[in-house]
């Protein structure tokens, strides 16, 4: 199984912006995809991961179906110039590369913003659907409880998880840290904006106002978010009503300036952020009372700490998935031999049953009871050594030549032919 484990990739690394939007799966696009390859192909363990980095497919199969799986997946998005496409992809076809890959994806070191903390999630989510769909096999479940204790010890035992790495997270953690449950308007929805805002959803309770100048991105943005929206025109008031303004405006001159803020009048706190370039925050909006100003270099300073934090915890996150591999790899083999452990433990079983039945007609209910218990005690010890060494075979490498040798010492496939 370990071996004959597979997988596809797009992503960031590979693909423009424009591409991977056009290949990218929602939900029932990814449960479609899945029921397609459980219909034309024969494979198991398949896990369908999709987000805005990257779309990839994993699966279990004796044969290569990389090819065939790109093709289907364009084919699933209405995208018929497959030779353009399918360069982009990326080929994981031993098994050992693409338990890797998900483990290295899946703890956030292939993420645009290193130890990217949505991506366990997301891949938790996939896995829900394999899941669901009983499309998850013993070897899927085993290696996704794997990956997911190894991102529990990347968060307990390294600083891979501290601080917000990106700009715009960094945003939403520095809004955490002024004031609580504040009312926070989003000012322009360019790719940091969105961004944002898409941080944001992962605080509950909080009240978000969305301004852009084309309402219906903002109106895309809010939907399913429960943000309100404002049109640009309704700037004023919505000033006056928020706590906190993100803005990332891009204009050659600033557009909150000193006059506009201090016009809106009362005694109140307001924390602008302003994650322009040019600002479209002026400076002097600090100097009117109760006006706090946080440029772009600010939240820069601390996105860098947090990303050197992280990346000097990239050595011990690859030790991490290096261990959990091994384990993996470990518990893999050993799948191998428990097919002739059963068949073993079956055959001294049968052995037992026969030679208990010919002489428990001579004994009491008690005394039969008690034969019971100490023949099953003695055949648990004898199983014992054999299980082990064809478990320490395993790890040798040298499990076929045990599995041949067990075989012919106790008859073993005759004895399942009988037993069936």
């Amino acid at each position: 199984m370990y071996n004959q484990f597979k997988s596809v990739s797009i992503s960031y690394r590979t693909a423009p912006l424009e591409i991977r939007e056009q290949i990218a799966l929602n939900e029932e696009e990814a449960k479609a995809l899945m029921l397609r390859l459980k219909e034309f192909f024969e494979v198991s363990d398949v896990l369908v991961v999709s987000t805005c980095n990257r779309t990839e497919i994993y699966y279990t199969s004796s044969k290569n179906l990389n090819a065939d799986l790109i093709m289907l997946l364009l084919v699933h998005k209405g995208l018929t110039d497959t030779e353009y496409y399918t360069p982009y992809f990326e080929n994981y076809t031993g098994g050992d590369d693409a338990v890797r890959h998900l483990f290295e994806v899946a703890t956030g070191l292939h993420s645009q913003v290193v130890g990217d903390m949505q991506i366990p999630n997301q891949i938790k989510q996939a896995y829900q659907w394999a899941a669901d769909m009983n499309m998850a096999g013993p070897f899927l479940h085993r290696l996704m409880h794997t990956i997911f204790f190894a991102n529990k010890r990347v968060a307990q035992e390294t600083c891979f998880r501290d601080g917000a790495a990106s700009i715009s997270y960094a945003a939403v953690e520095l809004v955490e840290t002024l004031t609580l449950n504040p009312k926070i308007l989003v000012v322009g929805l360019g790719e940091i904006g969105t961004d944002v805002c898409k941080n944001l959803t992962q605080k509950e309770s909080v009240d978000i106002t969305l301004i852009n100048r084309t309402r219906a991105k903002a109106e895309r943005l809010a939907q399913n978010r429960g943000y309100r929206v404002a049109d640009f025109e309704d700037m004023e008031a919505e000033l006056r009503r928020a706590d906190v303004i993100i803005s990332s405006l891009k204009l050659d001159q600033p557009f909150f300036t000193r006059t506009m803020v201090k016009s809106l009048g009362g005694l109140t706190y307001k924390y602008f952020i302003d994650l322009s370039v040019p600002r479209s925050v002026e400076p002097e909006v600090e100097q009117v009372a109760g006006m706090m100003l946080y440029n772009i270099d600010t939240i820069r300073a601390r996105a860098n700490a947090a990303l050197a934090r992280r990346l000097d915890a990239v050595p011990a996150v690859r030790t991490i998935i290096e261990e959990s591999i091994a384990e993996f790899n470990d518990w893999s083999k050993e799948m191998i031999v428990s097919p002739t452990i059963n068949k073993l433990k079956n055959a001294l079983e049968q052995i037992r049953q026969e030679e208990m039945a010919r002489f428990t007609k001579s004994l009491s209910e008690e005394e039969a009871i008690k034969m019971d218990r100490i023949t099953s005690s003695m055949m648990q010890k004898i199983i014992k050594l054999p299980v082990l060494q064809l478990k320490a075979a395993c790890k040798r490498g040298e499990a076929e030549t045990l599995i041949d040798v067990l075989n012919d010492l106790f008859n073993l496939e005759k004895k399942t032919e009988v037993g069936s």
